[in-house]
């Protein structure tokens, strides 16, 4: 991220924060709203077996009470009435004929039928009292209500009701019986088997003989239950777990719940799939989803604009500074305006430049004071070491007219130098004046060379302007040739002995002239690129090369090319290649009759 600018990282960590946030607390919402529509499906399905179970308990009860009223009919002194007389009563009870709807018959004391409401030949007279049913009856002469069995004249699955018939005195004198046709499944609400038949499944097994009652399959009411293993629904249920989930053989996971009925000892068994479940809690999700983020991007939306109002602040403040550090002679200053901390950056970063002014100022002063108090007396020196060089004072031996070409020489470059400082002093001051005019470009590129053919030779090197186009410049000349002569003097510093530095000018477009000074050294070096143009900058710094400069050389030539409607630049190709482009007057001059 460290191309990215602060506005932009803010904005990222903001968003990638309330994205993982979001995500977390939607993951934790989720699971927390499957969970609890889970938890609510499965206790709808506990109260629905629990209800179920009432209903059949109640159902039960109904018809056990009927049968004990009616058995107060059935005797009369101490004794059972008349089998026709029996036979009569039982045909005449509507009501238990509707709960009883496959038969009623009355038994004597030790289980043997001798009177029936519907007539199924060979039943009177059949004994019963071997099955278990009976047998508990005769024990306890109490209510019975048998597991659901196969009828011995029938065939089909029954359950049998038994009710004590007594005397006066408590004596068992008989029995009353009634059966229920297992297939049609009346102990089971038919509201609830129509429920069960859609997304439900409702299953009543008998946990004592290990067999189906309600929900093996149409026509199989009566069925053992499978082998452990074969029906996950049925293992759990009968595993005592009261409610839970399993997967089903179709791979769909249901959520079950079970109720028991101790009397008869059904377990009541209801499921569903679990996609009821989470099929709402999905949408409820989605909405929560989609409102979430919404909210979140409309977080954001305000978070990154009131991010760039602040950093806003801090790139207009880079911008100026920039442009403070390419024109250090700007004495401009930020708007101490924002936030308090922007406020307080632009505050001290204006003191910063109030101190940095106050310190150049004082640095010129003392340049300038220095500059003109040395260049008077220096060019009574270099005046004075000129008549004794030309003769005028009398001849001089060979070794002192040695030493005093040496001495001229390093007396005119001192002057050049303090020259370079003054015109810098007015470069920032701003009083540097300018005289435009038309100029030769052939005679001032030819002057240039001349001018540093002595020190070219000095350093072994030579200077060449070939194939100079004529054309005519409205510009400074003194000032053009004093941004050469940098560039000139630099390359010869900075070449290698015998190389060849080359002014070459061209036109850019129809309107700019480019003229570059070329050397074949091994050009600016990298880490010293970008403060190539600043004031006392030196490339070779300790060296001998360096020592021969102020370092004010390049800083002048960018200030003087601004001031010629110009600019000036530099590449690196097999040598350092220093350009300054200038606009122009496209009038070429006439071309010189040939002799």
């Amino acid at each position: 991220m460290s191309y990215l600018s602060l506005g932009t990282r803010l904005a990222v960590i903001v968003l990638f924060g309330s994205l993982a946030t979001l995500g977390s607390i939607i993951y934790a919402a989720y699971d927390a709203l499957l969970e609890d529509f889970a938890t609510n499906l499965s206790l709808q399905q506990a109260n629905e077996a629990a209800y179920i179970s009432s209903l059949v308990s109640q159902d039960l009860e109904l018809r056990t009470s009927v049968m004990a009223q009616f058995t107060a009919m059935l005797s009369h002194d101490g004794q059972l009435l008349p089998q026709a007389q029996l036979t009569d009563l039982l045909k005449k009870q509507q009501k238990l004929k509707k709960l009883f709807p496959h038969s009623l018959t009355v038994l004597t004391a030790n289980a043997t039928l001798i009177a029936e409401n519907i007539f199924v030949p060979g039943r009177v007279g059949t004994y019963y009292a071997d099955r278990p049913h009976w047998k508990k009856a005769i024990e306890t002469r109490r209510p019975v209500i048998s597991r659901p069995l196969i009828g011995r004249t029938t065939g089909i699955p029954l359950m049998v009701f038994i009710a004590p018939i007594e005397g006066n005195n408590g004596e068992l004198l008989g029995f009353l019986s009634g059966t229920l046709k297992m297939d049609q499944s009346l102990l089971i609400p038919e509201h609830v088997r129509k429920n069960a038949s859609n997304n439900a499944v409702f299953l009543v097994v008998d946990t004592g003989n290990f067999l189906f009652v309600e929900g093996s399959g149409e026509g199989n009411a009566i069925e053992s239950l499978p082998d452990p293993g074969d029906n996950l629904l049925i293992d759990a249920a009968l595993s005592g777990i009261r409610f839970g989930e399993v997967e089903a053989a179709s791979g769909e996971t249901l959520i079950y719940a079970t109720s028991h009925l101790q009397r008869l000892g059904w377990l009541f068994i209801r499921a569903v799939p679990k996609s009821l479940a989470t099929a709402p809690a999905q949408e409820a999700f989605s909405r929560f989803f989609l409102i979430s983020i919404g909210l979140t991007f409309g977080i954001l939306l305000l978070t990154y604009m009131a991010l760039r109002s602040t950093t806003a602040s801090l790139t207009q403040m880079t911008r100026r500074i920039r442009s403070m550090i390419r024109k250090p002679e700007s004495s401009s200053r930020l708007k101490e305006q924002g936030a308090p901390e922007v406020r307080d950056l632009a505050q001290a970063f204006n003191q910063l430049m109030d101190e940095r002014d106050a310190n150049n100022q004082l640095k010129d002063n003392f340049v300038s004071n220095v500059s003109h108090e040395l260049r008077t007396p220096l060019t009574s020196i270099n005046g004075a070491l000129r008549l004794l060089q030309s003769g005028t004072t009398g001849e001089l031996p060979e070794r002192a007219r040695e030493m005093t070409a040496l001495a001229l020489r390093n007396g005119e470059r001192l002057q050049l130098l303090i020259s370079d400082m003054l015109d810098f002093n007015k470069l920032a001051s701003g009083k540097m004046r300018l005289s435009f005019q038309p100029e030769n470009l052939q005679q001032l590129l030819a002057e240039t060379v001349s001018g540093n053919e002595t020190m070219a030779r000095e350093f072994g090197v030579r200077l060449a302007a070939p194939d100079t186009p004529a054309i005519t410049l409205q510009t400074d000349g003194h000032r053009l040739r004093q941004i050469l002569d940098n560039f000139v003097s630099n390359a010869i510093k900075f070449s290698p002995k015998q190389g060849l530095v080359t002014l070459h000018a061209e036109q850019t477009d129809q309107s700019r002239l480019r003229i570059t000074v070329s050397d074949q050294g091994k050009g600016v070096p990298e880490g010293f690129q970008s403060q190539l143009f600043e004031r006392f900058s030196q490339a070779e710094t300790g060296t001998t090369r360096a020592t021969n400069g102020t370092g004010l050389g390049l800083a002048i030539s960018r200030q003087l090319a601004g001031l010629l409607n110009g600019n000036v630049g530099f590449y690196n190709n097999s040598g350092a290649h220093f350009w300054v482009e200038l606009p122009m007057d496209s009038i070429a001059l006439p071309e010189a009759p040939s002799s």
